[in-house]
């Protein structure tokens, strides 16, 4: 079974993540940010992975540390998730148009962490949700996953639009590479025979 619930409690946030990557992209997830959790259902649902996030955390100060802790979270659920990565077809990507957002997405499970984060947003916030935040998220959701993770957005006019492009985008190439190889089902997807 390729799931995993992780939880994480530190004097700023608590939070309780599971994740199954067979689902069918079923989501619960309340996190107290409003934007966040519909961004959490988008990843959800297009990556076809079974989510459900419970996020306490210090909103009187931001929304930074809940939204960076559920990455930090999530990519620690995902890690576990994956196991030895046997069977994965390991890289994804995906270029996704919303409206006037048009965002591309290329990643490797290769456990190797690294983030090239190429999205301007032409707005500081989308409601009352700092749109740093979304960076912050796949900076803590990449490097607790192990993913090396290319993320560009190529036209955009509406922060919302660019930020709802970029988890889809994200969540279509995370389907494509957690997805099982029927070529190479007892094989982990290297020459070095682990990841």
């Amino acid at each position: 079974m390729r799931n995993a619930t992780v939880t994480r409690k530190t004097a700023e946030t608590d939070i309780s993540v599971t994740l199954d990557l067979d689902g069918s992209g079923s989501y619960d997830n309340q996190t107290g940010v409003g934007f966040f959790d519909h961004m959490l259902d988008q990843l959800a649902r297009h990556s076809l992975i079974d989510m459900t996030i419970r996020a306490k955390g210090d909103h009187h100060i931001d929304d930074h540390h809940t939204v960076e802790d559920v990455g930090i979270a999530l990519g620690q659920a995902l890690t576990e998730a994956l196991g030895d990565k046997r069977g994965i077809r390991r890289y994804g990507a995906c270029l996704l148009p919303m409206d006037d957002a048009l965002v591309r997405t290329a990643l490797d499970l290769s456990a190797r962490p690294y983030l090239v984060w190429n999205v301007a947003m032409p707005t500081a916030k989308i409601g009352t949700f700092d749109t740093e935040l979304v960076r912050e998220f796949f900076q803590a959701f990449s490097t607790h996953g192990g993913i090396t993770l290319h993320v560009d957005a190529l036209h955009g006019l509406n922060s919302h639009h660019i930020a709802e492009a970029a988890f889809k985008s994200v969540a279509r190439a995370l389907r494509e590479a957690v997805e099982p190889d029927q070529r190479k089902a007892d094989a982990v997807p290297s020459t070095k025979g682990t990841l």
